[in-house]
């Protein structure tokens, strides 16, 4: 499945460095924007990878409404 979401990105002391805006921490950084690109995509697939192997009991969800 193909998922899409917003790179905010800034140059520091050369490095390109940035986050997915909608998945808080996932940060990167590369020395280029595509190396920052790749690099973001691999940090979001381990932050994904070791959500599936964190075993949480007991653990519910429920929708709630957020007033912005």
């Amino acid at each position: 499945m193909l998922r899409h979401f917003t790179l905010e990105y800034w140059v520091g002391e050369g490095w390109y460095v940035g986050r997915l805006k909608e998945v808080p921490g996932v940060f990167s950084q590369g020395e280029s924007l595509q190396a920052l690109e790749e690099n973001i995509r691999e940090a979001y697939q381990l932050m994904l990878e070791e959500e599936e192997v964190l075993p949480y009991a007991g653990v519910q969800t429920k929708d709630i409404a957020v007033e912005v």
